[in-house]
Protein backbone atom coordinates (compact mmCIF):
# COMPACT_ATOMS: atom_id res chain seq x y z
CA UNK A 1 0.00 0.00 0.00
CA UNK A 2 2.65 2.57 0.45
CA UNK A 3 6.77 2.92 0.12
CA UNK A 4 8.16 2.75 -3.47
CA UNK A 5 6.71 -0.15 -5.22
CA UNK A 6 3.34 1.45 -6.27
CA UNK A 7 4.89 4.71 -6.74
CA UNK A 8 7.78 2.98 -8.91
CA UNK A 9 5.37 0.80 -10.61
CA UNK A 10 3.19 4.13 -11.99
CA UNK A 11 6.59 6.01 -12.95
CA UNK A 12 7.63 3.13 -15.32
CA UNK A 13 4.11 2.78 -16.77
CA UNK A 14 4.33 6.63 -17.63
CA UNK A 15 7.65 6.34 -19.37
CA UNK A 16 6.62 3.58 -21.32
CA UNK A 17 3.21 5.06 -22.16
CA UNK A 18 5.82 8.09 -23.63
CA UNK A 19 8.15 5.72 -25.22
CA UNK A 20 5.22 3.87 -27.51
CA UNK A 21 4.09 6.97 -28.61
CA UNK A 22 7.42 8.68 -29.12
CA UNK A 23 7.47 12.36 -30.43
CA UNK A 24 5.85 11.79 -33.44
CA UNK A 25 3.11 15.02 -33.46
CA UNK A 26 2.49 14.26 -36.73
CA UNK A 27 1.10 10.93 -36.65
CA UNK A 28 -0.47 10.87 -33.32
CA UNK A 29 -2.25 14.63 -32.85
CA UNK A 30 -5.07 13.40 -35.39
CA UNK A 31 -5.87 10.39 -33.52
CA UNK A 32 -5.88 12.33 -29.98
CA UNK A 33 -9.66 12.23 -29.65
CA UNK A 34 -10.07 8.52 -30.27
CA UNK A 35 -7.11 7.83 -28.04
CA UNK A 36 -8.89 9.90 -25.53
CA UNK A 37 -12.44 8.86 -26.11
CA UNK A 38 -11.68 5.45 -25.71
CA UNK A 39 -9.67 6.03 -22.46
CA UNK A 40 -12.83 8.15 -20.75
CA UNK A 41 -14.80 5.39 -21.85
CA UNK A 42 -13.09 2.81 -19.88
CA UNK A 43 -12.99 4.96 -16.64
CA UNK A 44 -16.86 5.88 -17.45
CA UNK A 45 -17.84 2.07 -17.72
CA UNK A 46 -15.82 1.27 -14.46
CA UNK A 47 -17.40 4.33 -12.55
CA UNK A 48 -20.66 2.93 -13.85
CA UNK A 49 -20.46 -0.14 -12.59
CA UNK A 50 -19.12 0.66 -8.85
CA UNK A 51 -22.28 2.93 -8.44
CA UNK A 52 -24.74 0.65 -9.96
CA UNK A 53 -23.79 -2.23 -7.51
CA UNK A 54 -23.36 0.19 -4.84
CA UNK A 55 -19.78 -1.72 -4.33
CA UNK A 56 -18.40 1.16 -2.05
CA UNK A 57 -20.26 4.01 0.25
CA UNK A 58 -17.09 6.83 -0.15
CA UNK A 59 -15.91 7.96 -3.24
CA UNK A 60 -13.01 6.62 -5.18
CA UNK A 61 -9.66 8.13 -5.33
CA UNK A 62 -9.41 10.32 -8.72
CA UNK A 63 -6.30 8.87 -9.19
CA UNK A 64 -8.17 5.22 -9.93
CA UNK A 65 -10.50 6.66 -12.75
CA UNK A 66 -6.99 7.98 -14.04
CA UNK A 67 -4.97 5.01 -14.35
CA UNK A 68 -8.12 3.17 -15.88
CA UNK A 69 -8.52 5.94 -18.14
CA UNK A 70 -4.97 5.88 -19.30
CA UNK A 71 -5.06 1.44 -19.64
CA UNK A 72 -7.29 2.52 -22.03
CA UNK A 73 -5.69 4.81 -24.21
CA UNK A 74 -3.09 2.38 -23.67
CA UNK A 75 -4.26 -0.67 -25.38
CA UNK A 76 -5.86 2.32 -28.06
CA UNK A 77 -2.34 2.74 -28.46
CA UNK A 78 -0.59 -0.41 -28.78
CA UNK A 79 -3.46 -1.03 -31.82
CA UNK A 80 -3.31 2.20 -33.51
CA UNK A 81 0.55 2.15 -33.95
CA UNK A 82 1.25 -1.24 -34.24
CA UNK A 83 1.97 -1.00 -37.89
CA UNK A 84 4.80 0.95 -38.99
CA UNK A 85 6.42 1.59 -35.78
CA UNK A 86 10.09 -0.21 -34.66
CA UNK A 87 10.23 -3.55 -33.16
CA UNK A 88 11.03 -1.99 -29.78
CA UNK A 89 7.97 0.48 -29.46
CA UNK A 90 5.75 -2.05 -30.04
CA UNK A 91 6.86 -3.96 -27.67
CA UNK A 92 7.10 -0.84 -25.36
CA UNK A 93 3.76 -0.49 -26.13
CA UNK A 94 2.85 -3.75 -25.63
CA UNK A 95 4.31 -3.40 -22.05
CA UNK A 96 2.97 -0.11 -21.44
CA UNK A 97 -0.97 -1.71 -21.39
CA UNK A 98 -0.42 -4.30 -18.08
CA UNK A 99 2.11 -1.70 -16.36
CA UNK A 100 -1.10 0.59 -16.22
CA UNK A 101 -3.73 -1.90 -15.43
CA UNK A 102 -1.18 -2.96 -12.63
CA UNK A 103 -0.94 1.20 -11.66
CA UNK A 104 -4.66 1.13 -11.64
CA UNK A 105 -4.69 -2.27 -9.54
CA UNK A 106 -2.77 -0.39 -6.79
CA UNK A 107 -4.08 2.53 -6.72
CA UNK A 108 -7.45 0.29 -6.04
CA UNK A 109 -5.62 -1.39 -3.06
CA UNK A 110 -4.34 1.30 -1.74
CA UNK A 111 -7.90 2.55 -1.53
CA UNK A 112 -9.48 -0.67 0.04
CA UNK A 113 -6.18 -2.15 1.55
CA UNK A 114 -7.03 -5.69 0.65
CA UNK A 115 -3.07 -6.39 0.53
CA UNK A 116 -0.77 -4.27 3.00
CA UNK A 117 2.36 -5.56 2.38
CA UNK A 118 4.04 -8.08 -0.47
CA UNK A 119 3.70 -10.50 1.91
CA UNK A 120 0.46 -10.92 2.16
CA UNK A 121 -0.69 -10.72 -1.27
CA UNK A 122 1.93 -13.40 -2.16
CA UNK A 123 0.62 -15.32 0.54
CA UNK A 124 -3.19 -15.35 -0.95
CA UNK A 125 -2.45 -15.27 -4.50
CA UNK A 126 -0.10 -18.74 -3.63
CA UNK A 127 -2.34 -20.08 -0.84
CA UNK A 128 0.34 -20.11 1.68
CA UNK A 129 0.02 -21.02 4.74
CA UNK A 130 -2.11 -18.68 7.56
CA UNK A 131 -0.47 -16.98 11.03
CA UNK A 132 -0.88 -19.84 13.55
CA UNK A 133 -2.80 -22.48 11.33
CA UNK A 134 -2.30 -25.88 12.06
CA UNK A 135 -4.03 -29.36 11.61
CA UNK A 136 -6.72 -31.41 13.25
CA UNK A 137 -5.01 -34.27 14.46
CA UNK A 138 -2.08 -31.34 16.01
CA UNK A 139 -4.77 -29.51 17.51
CA UNK A 140 -6.11 -33.14 19.41
CA UNK A 141 -2.76 -33.84 20.58
CA UNK A 142 -2.37 -30.45 22.27
CA UNK A 143 -5.92 -30.67 23.52
CA UNK A 144 -5.63 -34.12 25.16
CA UNK A 145 -1.62 -32.82 26.91
CA UNK A 146 -3.71 -30.35 28.63
CA UNK A 147 -1.27 -27.84 28.87
CA UNK A 148 -1.92 -24.23 26.74
CA UNK A 149 0.50 -23.61 23.86
CA UNK A 150 2.30 -19.84 24.53
CA UNK A 151 -0.43 -19.14 20.93
CA UNK A 152 -3.48 -20.07 19.40
CA UNK A 153 -4.18 -22.47 16.82
CA UNK A 154 -5.91 -21.77 13.56
CA UNK A 155 -8.37 -24.57 11.84
CA UNK A 156 -9.59 -24.62 8.48
CA UNK A 157 -12.85 -26.48 8.81
CA UNK A 158 -15.56 -28.01 6.19
CA UNK A 159 -19.03 -27.14 8.17
CA UNK A 160 -21.87 -29.26 6.61
CA UNK A 161 -24.67 -27.14 5.03
CA UNK A 162 -27.55 -29.41 6.12
CA UNK A 163 -29.87 -26.75 7.12
CA UNK A 164 -29.26 -23.72 4.82
CA UNK A 165 -28.00 -25.92 1.44
CA UNK A 166 -25.33 -22.61 0.66
CA UNK A 167 -22.82 -23.65 -1.24
CA UNK A 168 -19.56 -22.18 0.33
CA UNK A 169 -15.98 -22.11 0.33
CA UNK A 170 -13.53 -23.79 3.89
CA UNK A 171 -14.27 -21.79 6.59
CA UNK A 172 -11.33 -20.78 9.34
CA UNK A 173 -11.50 -21.34 13.24
CA UNK A 174 -9.22 -19.78 15.94
CA UNK A 175 -8.84 -21.25 19.62
CA UNK A 176 -7.04 -19.64 22.19
CA UNK A 177 -4.63 -20.79 24.00
CA UNK A 178 -7.08 -21.32 27.17
CA UNK A 179 -8.81 -23.67 24.62
CA UNK A 180 -6.27 -26.25 25.26
CA UNK A 181 -5.85 -25.88 28.85
CA UNK A 182 -8.24 -28.42 29.77
CA UNK A 183 -10.16 -31.55 28.77
CA UNK A 184 -12.42 -31.56 27.75
CA UNK A 185 -12.35 -27.66 26.70
CA UNK A 186 -14.00 -25.42 28.35
CA UNK A 187 -17.13 -23.68 26.92
CA UNK A 188 -15.50 -20.53 26.08
CA UNK A 189 -17.69 -17.36 24.27
CA UNK A 190 -17.60 -17.05 20.31
CA UNK A 191 -17.12 -14.65 17.79
CA UNK A 192 -18.33 -14.74 13.80
CA UNK A 193 -16.13 -12.53 12.02
CA UNK A 194 -18.04 -11.57 8.44
CA UNK A 195 -15.18 -10.11 5.44
CA UNK A 196 -16.04 -7.10 3.24
CA UNK A 197 -18.32 -7.61 0.13
CA UNK A 198 -15.42 -8.98 -2.25
CA UNK A 199 -13.99 -11.36 0.01
CA UNK A 200 -12.42 -14.92 1.46
CA UNK A 201 -12.36 -16.57 4.82
CA UNK A 202 -8.94 -15.83 5.32
CA UNK A 203 -9.40 -12.03 4.71
CA UNK A 204 -8.94 -11.14 8.39
CA UNK A 205 -6.37 -13.06 8.97
CA UNK A 206 -4.41 -11.66 6.22
CA UNK A 207 -5.51 -8.08 5.69
CA UNK A 208 -7.21 -7.73 8.97
CA UNK A 209 -4.40 -8.96 11.16
CA UNK A 210 -6.73 -10.40 13.43
CA UNK A 211 -4.89 -13.14 14.78
CA UNK A 212 -1.45 -10.98 15.71
CA UNK A 213 -4.38 -8.92 18.00
CA UNK A 214 -6.40 -11.94 19.22
CA UNK A 215 -2.97 -13.48 20.24
CA UNK A 216 -1.84 -10.82 21.94
CA UNK A 217 -5.17 -10.38 23.97
CA UNK A 218 -5.07 -13.61 24.98
CA UNK A 219 -1.24 -13.15 26.24
CA UNK A 220 -2.28 -10.44 28.27
CA UNK A 221 -5.28 -12.64 29.64
CA UNK A 222 -3.43 -15.40 30.60
CA UNK A 223 -4.26 -17.70 27.24
CA UNK A 224 -8.04 -16.32 27.78
CA UNK A 225 -10.23 -15.12 24.85
CA UNK A 226 -13.10 -15.99 22.89
CA UNK A 227 -12.92 -18.63 20.27
CA UNK A 228 -13.17 -16.73 16.71
CA UNK A 229 -14.82 -18.38 13.59
CA UNK A 230 -14.16 -16.69 10.20
CA UNK A 231 -17.04 -17.66 8.28
CA UNK A 232 -17.68 -17.25 4.28
CA UNK A 233 -20.54 -15.28 3.45
CA UNK A 234 -20.47 -15.26 0.03
CA UNK A 235 -19.87 -18.73 -1.44
CA UNK A 236 -17.63 -17.12 -3.87
CA UNK A 237 -14.66 -14.03 -4.19
CA UNK A 238 -17.62 -11.81 -6.03
CA UNK A 239 -20.79 -13.20 -5.00
CA UNK A 240 -22.45 -10.21 -2.80
CA UNK A 241 -24.87 -12.12 -0.40
CA UNK A 242 -25.24 -8.91 2.36
CA UNK A 243 -25.72 -11.94 4.40
CA UNK A 244 -29.42 -12.10 3.35
CA UNK A 245 -31.87 -15.41 2.06
CA UNK A 246 -32.21 -15.06 -1.50
CA UNK A 247 -31.15 -15.51 -5.34
CA UNK A 248 -27.85 -15.79 -4.66
CA UNK A 249 -27.91 -18.18 -2.15
CA UNK A 250 -29.06 -18.78 1.46
CA UNK A 251 -26.02 -16.83 3.44
CA UNK A 252 -28.02 -16.35 6.90
CA UNK A 253 -28.96 -19.61 7.39
CA UNK A 254 -25.60 -20.85 7.24
CA UNK A 255 -24.06 -18.29 9.59
CA UNK A 256 -26.84 -19.17 12.01
CA UNK A 257 -28.34 -22.68 11.80
CA UNK A 258 -24.98 -24.17 9.99
CA UNK A 259 -22.00 -22.30 11.81
CA UNK A 260 -23.01 -21.76 15.35
CA UNK A 261 -24.76 -26.19 15.53
CA UNK A 262 -20.92 -26.79 14.43
CA UNK A 263 -19.20 -24.74 16.62
CA UNK A 264 -20.95 -25.64 20.00
CA UNK A 265 -20.43 -29.36 19.04
CA UNK A 266 -17.08 -29.70 17.37
CA UNK A 267 -15.74 -27.08 19.87
CA UNK A 268 -17.41 -27.44 22.95
CA UNK A 269 -17.75 -23.54 22.75
CA UNK A 270 -20.71 -22.37 24.56
CA UNK A 271 -24.29 -22.65 23.61
CA UNK A 272 -25.80 -19.00 25.21
CA UNK A 273 -26.29 -16.08 23.25
CA UNK A 274 -24.69 -13.80 26.11
CA UNK A 275 -21.49 -15.51 24.82
CA UNK A 276 -21.81 -15.22 21.01
CA UNK A 277 -20.85 -11.64 19.40
CA UNK A 278 -20.45 -10.52 15.37
CA UNK A 279 -17.63 -8.42 14.23
CA UNK A 280 -17.96 -7.54 10.54
CA UNK A 281 -16.36 -4.76 7.93
CA UNK A 282 -18.18 -2.98 5.41
CA UNK A 283 -21.05 -4.95 4.25
CA UNK A 284 -20.47 -7.41 7.44
CA UNK A 285 -20.65 -4.59 9.67
CA UNK A 286 -24.45 -4.59 8.30
CA UNK A 287 -24.48 -8.30 8.32
CA UNK A 288 -23.37 -8.11 11.95
CA UNK A 289 -25.92 -6.00 12.85
CA UNK A 290 -29.20 -7.99 10.87
CA UNK A 291 -27.77 -11.33 12.64
CA UNK A 292 -27.51 -9.67 15.85
CA UNK A 293 -31.00 -7.56 15.89
CA UNK A 294 -33.04 -10.32 13.90
CA UNK A 295 -31.46 -13.53 16.58
CA UNK A 296 -31.21 -11.85 19.84
CA UNK A 297 -31.62 -16.01 20.72
CA UNK A 298 -28.24 -16.92 19.07
CA UNK A 299 -26.03 -13.67 19.57
CA UNK A 300 -25.84 -10.86 22.07
CA UNK A 301 -23.16 -7.64 21.27
CA UNK A 302 -21.92 -6.73 17.66
CA UNK A 303 -19.42 -4.63 16.24
CA UNK A 304 -20.40 -3.27 12.97
CA UNK A 305 -17.10 -1.67 11.23
CA UNK A 306 -18.20 0.82 9.02
CA UNK A 307 -21.40 -0.92 7.56
CA UNK A 308 -25.04 0.69 5.95
CA UNK A 309 -28.17 1.15 6.68
CA UNK A 310 -29.28 -1.74 5.32
CA UNK A 311 -28.46 -4.51 2.98
CA UNK A 312 -27.27 -2.85 0.10
CA UNK A 313 -26.34 -4.14 -3.45
CA UNK A 314 -27.39 -0.91 -5.49
CA UNK A 315 -30.48 1.43 -5.20
CA UNK A 316 -33.01 0.20 -3.30
CA UNK A 317 -35.16 -1.36 -6.08
CA UNK A 318 -31.84 -2.91 -7.28
CA UNK A 319 -31.51 -4.45 -3.84
CA UNK A 320 -34.73 -5.65 -3.79
CA UNK A 321 -34.99 -7.09 -7.15
CA UNK A 322 -30.88 -8.80 -6.64
CA UNK A 323 -30.87 -9.77 -3.31
CA UNK A 324 -34.74 -11.03 -2.74
CA UNK A 325 -35.89 -11.50 -5.93
CA UNK A 326 -38.29 -8.58 -5.83
CA UNK A 327 -40.12 -9.36 -2.56
CA UNK A 328 -40.43 -6.01 -0.88
CA UNK A 329 -41.53 -8.42 2.22
CA UNK A 330 -38.28 -10.31 1.96
CA UNK A 331 -36.20 -7.38 2.22
CA UNK A 332 -37.88 -6.14 5.13
CA UNK A 333 -37.30 -9.30 6.53
CA UNK A 334 -33.85 -8.50 6.25
CA UNK A 335 -33.56 -4.46 7.13
CA UNK A 336 -32.55 -3.78 10.51
CA UNK A 337 -34.14 -0.65 11.16
CA UNK A 338 -37.59 -2.42 10.20
CA UNK A 339 -36.51 -5.63 12.12
CA UNK A 340 -35.35 -3.54 15.04
CA UNK A 341 -38.81 -1.70 15.31
CA UNK A 342 -41.01 -4.69 14.75
CA UNK A 343 -39.34 -6.13 17.40
CA UNK A 344 -39.47 -4.33 19.88
CA UNK A 345 -38.05 -4.22 23.32
CA UNK A 346 -34.90 -6.31 23.66
CA UNK A 347 -32.46 -7.51 26.76
CA UNK A 348 -28.78 -7.83 26.87
CA UNK A 349 -27.74 -6.91 23.61
CA UNK A 350 -25.21 -4.17 22.65
CA UNK A 351 -23.09 -2.64 19.65
CA UNK A 352 -20.39 -0.62 18.73
CA UNK A 353 -20.59 0.97 15.63
CA UNK A 354 -17.31 2.09 14.02
CA UNK A 355 -16.86 5.03 11.31
CA UNK A 356 -13.92 6.10 10.13
CA UNK A 357 -12.54 9.48 10.42
CA UNK A 358 -13.44 10.29 6.60
CA UNK A 359 -17.19 10.28 7.57
CA UNK A 360 -18.58 13.62 7.72
CA UNK A 361 -22.20 14.63 9.09
CA UNK A 362 -22.60 16.41 5.52
CA UNK A 363 -22.56 12.39 4.05
CA UNK A 364 -26.21 12.22 4.96
CA UNK A 365 -26.64 8.78 2.82
CA UNK A 366 -23.04 7.31 4.58
CA UNK A 367 -22.12 5.40 7.07
CA UNK A 368 -21.98 8.02 9.87
CA UNK A 369 -25.98 8.75 8.93
CA UNK A 370 -26.43 4.89 9.20
CA UNK A 371 -24.81 4.09 11.99
CA UNK A 372 -26.42 7.33 13.98
CA UNK A 373 -29.77 6.15 13.04
CA UNK A 374 -28.98 3.01 13.76
CA UNK A 375 -27.82 3.57 17.37
CA UNK A 376 -30.42 5.74 18.25
CA UNK A 377 -32.96 3.04 17.14
CA UNK A 378 -31.46 0.32 19.02
CA UNK A 379 -31.22 2.60 21.96
CA UNK A 380 -35.03 3.15 21.96
CA UNK A 381 -35.42 -0.34 21.97
CA UNK A 382 -33.35 -1.70 24.64
CA UNK A 383 -29.98 -1.66 23.00
CA UNK A 384 -26.79 -0.40 24.66
CA UNK A 385 -24.68 0.88 22.01
CA UNK A 386 -22.55 3.35 21.03
CA UNK A 387 -20.89 5.08 17.53
CA UNK A 388 -17.18 5.63 18.14
CA UNK A 389 -15.24 7.47 15.25
CA UNK A 390 -11.75 6.51 14.79
CA UNK A 391 -8.90 8.00 12.66
CA UNK A 392 -8.77 6.23 8.95
CA UNK A 393 -10.74 5.50 5.79
CA UNK A 394 -12.72 2.52 4.52
CA UNK A 395 -10.37 0.05 4.27
CA UNK A 396 -8.50 -3.10 6.00
CA UNK A 397 -6.04 -1.79 7.87
CA UNK A 398 -8.94 0.73 9.67
CA UNK A 399 -11.02 -2.57 10.20
CA UNK A 400 -8.13 -4.26 11.85
CA UNK A 401 -7.48 -1.21 14.12
CA UNK A 402 -11.29 -1.26 15.36
CA UNK A 403 -11.00 -4.91 15.93
CA UNK A 404 -8.18 -4.29 18.31
CA UNK A 405 -9.83 -1.22 19.96
CA UNK A 406 -13.38 -3.09 20.51
CA UNK A 407 -12.02 -6.34 21.61
CA UNK A 408 -11.43 -5.79 25.50
CA UNK A 409 -14.81 -4.27 25.43
CA UNK A 410 -16.42 -7.43 23.31
CA UNK A 411 -14.53 -10.11 25.43
CA UNK A 412 -16.22 -8.46 28.08
CA UNK A 413 -19.52 -8.24 27.08
CA UNK A 414 -19.71 -12.00 26.23
CA UNK A 415 -17.87 -13.05 29.77
CA UNK A 416 -14.56 -14.24 28.80
CA UNK A 417 -13.14 -15.81 31.90
CA UNK A 418 -10.93 -13.59 33.07
CA UNK A 419 -11.76 -10.60 31.41
CA UNK A 420 -13.82 -7.43 32.90
CA UNK A 421 -16.32 -5.25 31.54
CA UNK A 422 -15.24 -2.35 30.33
CA UNK A 423 -17.07 0.71 29.05
CA UNK A 424 -17.88 2.52 25.62
CA UNK A 425 -14.70 4.82 24.81
CA UNK A 426 -15.13 8.44 26.41
CA UNK A 427 -18.36 6.77 28.68
CA UNK A 428 -17.83 7.06 32.54
CA UNK A 429 -17.33 3.54 34.16
CA UNK A 430 -20.54 4.69 36.38
CA UNK A 431 -22.71 5.72 33.48
CA UNK A 432 -21.65 2.81 30.93
CA UNK A 433 -24.08 -0.06 30.70
CA UNK A 434 -22.90 -3.33 30.42
CA UNK A 435 -23.49 -7.01 31.20
CA UNK A 436 -22.51 -8.08 34.83
CA UNK A 437 -19.66 -10.25 34.14
CA UNK A 438 -21.21 -13.62 36.54
CA UNK A 439 -19.15 -16.53 36.65
CA UNK A 440 -16.84 -17.70 33.70
CA UNK A 441 -18.44 -18.98 30.74
CA UNK A 442 -17.37 -22.36 31.13
CA UNK A 443 -18.53 -22.27 34.86
CA UNK A 444 -22.14 -21.09 34.04
CA UNK A 445 -24.28 -23.98 32.01
CA UNK A 446 -27.63 -22.91 31.97
CA UNK A 447 -27.17 -19.46 31.55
Amino acid sequence: MHGWIPVTVQAVAVLALALAVGWRPGRWLPRLPLIGGLGLAAAACAYWFVADDGLSGEPAPPTLWMWIALTGAAATILVLGWRGAAWWRRGVALLAVPLCLISASLTLNGWVGYFPTVESAWGQLTSGPLPDQSDMAAVNAMAGSGSAPGRGRVLQVTIPADASHFKHRGELVYLPPAWFAQSPPPALPTVMMIGGEFNTPADWLRSGGAIRVIDEFAAAHNGSAPVLVFVDSGGSFNNDTECVNGPRGNAADHLTDDVVPYLISHFGVSSEPSHWGVVGWSMGGTCAVDLTTMHPDKFSAFVDIAGDLSPNAGTRAQTIARLFGGSVDAWAAFDPSTVIAKHGRYSGVSGWFAVNGSATTADTGGQLAAAKSLCALGQANGIDCAVVTEPGKHDWPFAGKVFADSLPWLAGQLSTPGVQPVPFPGAAPEAASWRSPGPPAHRAPGR
